[in-house]
């Protein structure tokens, strides 16, 4: 870029706010300003946006006193307050007490005052309704940042560095001067006569981000004098190709997984493993976001670890913890990946009356019971619907229940001399052990096991010529729910 002066900083600004939609006329946004001469420069040039007639705004002036070097942090806090009474637009001041915040979250210093500012900087746009906050980070930051996370073995999310934009808690968080460089800022304050404080923290390596800026730097500039540039290059490519890869993982998504009531996720393995490896770990990447997992807890080594095991075709159960109270279980030829270990709670429901209709908790599904006293004696014994099944009431000990399944629990199955374990019909049906809990058995007061629905149906209680009244359970959807579970066929259905 040729050297800019101020009316072509603002010029540049405006274009790329207008290409990355960071705000529109009449739009309320908060000004992140420390002092330094890259957010007085920013204030000022949204100064000017705010007062032209094709794209009013209203801003807000946030300065946050960390209170880490006592008599400047007021100074600059007063040099601040100053500078937005002089633009004529609203000012408020945060004095945080990190160490106090440190102490109590185990947190570095930089890291508890990035979070302590960024929660205010959201109280503030909470507080004017405002759209946007906009933050002087520039093209010098986004070197250091990606050089950081380089140096930290990033991906290709780390290594796009900062967004020009990005939707945190409702708000847009904005860096209009993301591709301008300091020394351009430095050089246009100077020449427009804008004030701006040095802040003395910055001038010492005892961060690392700071020891990134005054040692690792200039010491691999030696062998790359365009070594910013060429930084922010990479997190230009990093950053478009990551877009590529994220709307590639959301698609692979939408074709190989789902989302089921419990909030549990479903793989398909077979599919799954014919992916490019690249899109394999973007996938994964993807569903783990969905878990209520920290982002350390996302790291490679466990995406990797989830990716290899889906390969291998031996065991065909197995169970790997992700972290923060999830799981990944690999069921038969799905991985299901569940917020939380333990499984669904046990119920029980007494049918005192007929008809009767019960929700099955966690499955998005019905059963529906009525007694019916006209119908075809030529029925059949098996209805062709696997979701109903018919008994002869006569035949039948009420009240009927409906409940999950029990240690020990075993049913007499047509076809089959003797009583088989419930345990071993999901195993032969290839039901996955996630969704077992969730299975209702219907059983009469005998505590016969009559029906598990969509699975099996016992030997009792046969329609036959002679039946004079029908009881028939139905396994159906639930109104209202768009997905359930789909015991047949062991998994949730999304319709």
């Amino acid at each position: 870029m040729d050297q800019l002066n101020f009316d072509r900083l603002v010029a540049h600004v405006r274009r790329t706010a207008e290409a990355a939609k960071m705000w529109s006329p009449e739009d309320t946004v908060v000004v992140a300003v420390s002092g330094g001469p890259d957010s007085v420069a920013l204030l000022h040039v949204l100064h000017q946006i705010a007062l032209s007639e094709d794209c009013p705004l209203q801003l807000i002036v946030a300065h946050v006193n960390h209170g880490f070097r006592p008599e400047e942090s007021r100074e600059e806090a007063e040099f601040v307050r100053e500078l937005a009474a002089q633009l004529s637009w609203p000012f408020e001041l945060a004095e945080v007490d990190v160490p106090a915040y440190m102490k109590q979250t185990g947190m570095g210093g930089q890291e508890a005052a990035r979070e302590m500012r960024y929660t205010f900087l959201h109280q503030v746009a909470d507080l004017y309704g405002a759209h946007s906050i906009a933050l002087a980070h520039h093209g010098d930051d986004q070197a250091e940042t990606v050089l950081l996370r380089l140096l930290r073995g990033s991906g290709l999310t780390g290594l796009a560095g900062m967004k020009l934009k990005r939707r945190e808690k409702n708000v847009e968080l904005v860096r209009p001067f993301l591709r301008i460089y300091k020394t351009d800022l430095i050089r246009i304050c100077h020449e427009s006569g804008f004030t701006y404080i040095t802040d003395s923290s910055n001038l010492t390596n005892k961060y690392v981000r700071n020891s990134i800026r005054l040692d690792v730097l200039p010491f691999l500039g030696q062998y790359n004098g365009q070594l910013t540039e060429s930084l922010n290059r990479l997190s230009v490519v990093a950053g478009d190709e990551d877009d590529y890869m994220q709307l590639a993982a959301e698609d692979a998504f939408k074709r190989l997984a789902f989302t089921r009531s419990d909030g549990g996720i479903v793989l398909d393995i077979k599919p799954f493993v014919q992916l490019h490896v690249a899109l394999q770990r973007r996938l994964i990447k993807l569903i783990l976001t969905y878990l209520p997992l920290n982002k350390e807890e996302s790291d490679f080594t466990k995406i990797e670890a989830l990716r290899l095991r889906a390969q291998q075709e031996q065991p065909t159960t197995w169970r790997l913890d992700l972290g923060g109270g999830s799981l990944c279980r690999r069921e038969y030829h799905q991985l299901v990946f569940l917020p939380q270990e333990e499984e669904g709670k046990p119920f029980q429901f007494c049918l005192e009356t007929l008809p009767a209709k019960v929700a099955i908790p966690g499955t998005g599904k019905v059963l529906e019971v009525t007694r019916q006293t006209e119908f075809n004696h030529a029925v059949s014994l098996m209805p062709h619907n696997q979701h109903e099944a018919l008994f002869d009431a006569d035949e039948l000990i009420f009240p009927l229940t409906v409940r999950s399944r029990q240690p020990g629990d075993a049913m007499r199955i047509m076809g089959l001399n003797g009583s088989k374990k419930v345990k071993d019909i999901f195993i032969d049906e290839k039901i996955p052990p996630s969704l077992r809990s969730r299975c209702p058995l219907v059983t009469d007061a005998a505590g016969r096991i009559l029906w598990i629905p969509g699975i099996r149906r016992s030997s009792h209680a046969l329609v036959g010529p002679g039946s004079s009244a029908v009881i028939s359970v139905k396994w159906n959807e639930e109104e209202g729910e768009a997905a359930g579970l789909s015991v047949g066929s062991g998994f949730h259905s999304i319709t």
